[in-house]
């Protein structure tokens, strides 16, 4: 008997996945018709990666079924995915940099030339696939030679030669300009609309309801709701994932911003490649205000982040705090200046893991002699100091000499801010403050941030995330290959107006017409 023409492609039915001590997936029913763009939409830990990490073969349920066009399938590794039709484009691009576009597509394929590979034949299957996709990928360009929007064409090329007629999109537009999303979105659009089956998974609100047919929500292993983009607001979305009302942007005080209590002058920074990451840079942070930094990662962001800190030897240029230079040869001199910083890399550069949570909120003034007396530690204001702090920041911790890595990174990243804030610092430097956390600990940085605004902190927000630059920041700079393109008040900063500026492209220039098209 004949499926329905509306059968869906994919059921995945009772699915349900566990490990020592944490239930992944419970009872998760989710399926994919075709022709349909469907968003899996959840918090870090919700479940979400587990769920597809079954459907591509790299984990077996314990619990449930998978179904193919009505068959009970069981796949055994991602070949065996592949071979039944489903493709994967992952955050973080499987590509091999030092070969070309054909190579890396061909890469793995049997050849119908036994042992040899005929590159002929697939680069002309590459550019067929780029014509009917609108694609536009050279075969023969090396893949390090190509843009972040180029490697990421280069990803779905790969899948469409393998036929693959559902694809899983993992967080796809991390690394985009907001330009390169829209192109994106219209290729996936393209590709739903010649019947291949897409599973969005992201975590940015906006692109879910621009993107989706339908849209299901994962919490603690289960899923929560089922909607569309018409039945449903970003609000809605948030609650959902969460299980309570969230603001997805902080409460803001109208505050009349004061002098400049951080300068930047001619500052440049060399990279790690050998060549200046920060080129000749100037800005100016003011007291009472939030100035978000907005780029495409690789852009001279973290270098500069490092450099005004002092973890980063800067090759020229000075950097002041309420007018006094700074010696950034010393971490400790640029501290006792006043200067916090919440690094990208919270476990790299933030805390140490194997540290307890007391020791990590002491790390940095375990000398003062409010925590030290005579090179003896006093644990008693060592403790009663921890403990407020737990409080004060919401650090969901079981005890204060809990292994900090044992945390989740909402709260590590919340037990860095604590250290930070309570030193009362003139100048924060905060960059990706809520990378790789959930939506309800993000709120919670966001209305701290936004506190320190209102008690006079000139705080310098660095992220790749555009939503998070226009919900907090007062104005805003956009930095190109090290350098500033310029900076904008919030009120006059529109996602198109950013996105040109993030691609390099000067948006007041007569020659170009930024206005989206509808």
């Amino acid at each position: 008997m004949a499926e329905p023409a509306d059968a869906p492609v994919l059921e995945m039915r009772g699915v349900g996945k566990r490990f020592p001590g944490v239930i992944a997936n419970q009872d998760v029913n989710f399926d994919l018709k075709r022709g349909e763009i469907h968003t899996l939409l959840g918090e870090n830990g919700a479940g979400k990666s587990t769920l597809m990490k079954i459907l591509y073969g790299l984990y077996h349920a314990d619990d449930g079924e998978v179904r193919l066009n009505g068959q009970a399938v069981r796949f055994q590794s991602p070949a065996d995915a592949i071979a039944h039709g489903i493709g994967m484009i992952h955050q973080h691009f499987m590509l091999v940099p030092s070969l070309t576009v054909v190579e890396n597509v061909a890469l793995g394929l049997r050849s119908g030339r036994g042992p040899l590979t005929d590159l002929e034949k697939v680069a002309a299957r590459i550019r067929d696939l780029s014509e009917q996709f609108g694609l536009h990928v050279d075969p023969a360009a090396y893949v390090w030679q190509l843009a972040v929007g180029e490697r990421q064409r280069v990803e779905i090329v790969k899948a469409l030669y393998r036929e693959a007629s559902i694809l899983i999109l993992d967080e796809p537009t991390a690394v985009l300009t907001p330009k390169e999303v829209d192109d994106l979105f219209a290729i996936f659009k393209q590709m739903a609309a010649d019947g291949r089956s897409l599973i969005f998974i992201s975590h940015k609100l906006h692109e879910v309801l621009t993107l989706s047919d339908r849209i299901t929500v994962l919490r603690n292993g289960r899923v929560t709701g089922e909607t569309t983009p018409c039945d449903t607001s970003r609000e809605d979305l948030a609650r959902m994932m969460v299980g309570r009302s969230v603001k997805l942007a902080p409460d803001r005080d109208a505050i009349a911003p004061g002098p400049a209590r951080l300068a930047i002058k001619g500052l440049v920074v060399g990279g790690d490649r050998g060549v200046d990451a920060v080129r000749e840079l100037d800005l100016a942070v003011r007291g009472g205000e939030i100035l978000g930094i907005a780029g495409i990662s690789g852009n001279g962001q973290r270098e500069l982040a490092e450099a005004v800190s002092g973890l980063r030897p800067a090759k020229r240029g000075r950097v002041e705090i309420d007018g006094t230079p700074v010696d950034l040869r010393q971490p400790k001199a640029v501290r006792r200046a006043g200067l916090a910083y919440v690094p990208e890399e919270r476990m790299r550069d933030g805390a140490i893991g194997d540290f307890s949570v007391k020791e990590n909120l002491i790390l940095l003034n375990h000398g003062d002699e409010h925590h030290c007396t005579r090179g003896f530690l006093r644990f008693g204001p060592i403790g009663a100091h921890c403990r407020k702090l737990v409080g004060a920041f919401a650090v969901k911790t079981p005890g204060l000499e809990t292994p900090t890595k044992h945390l989740s990174g909402g709260n590590i990243q919340k037990l860095i801010l604590a250290r930070e804030l309570s030193a009362v610092p003139k100048v924060l430097i905060a960059a990706q403050p809520t990378r790789g956390v959930d939506i309800g600990a993000a709120e919670y940085i966001h209305q701290r941030l936004a506190q320190q605004r209102s008690e006079g902190t000139a705080t310098l927000v660095i992220s790749e995330d555009l939503d998070e630059v226009l919900a907090l920041s007062d104005r805003i700079a956009v930095m190109f290959e090290g350098r500033i393109m310029g900076i904008l008040p919030r009120e006059g900063a529109s996602r198109e107006r950013i996105g040109l500026m993030m691609a390099g492209v000067d948006p007041d220039s007569e020659a170009v017409d930024y206005c989206p098209t509808t």
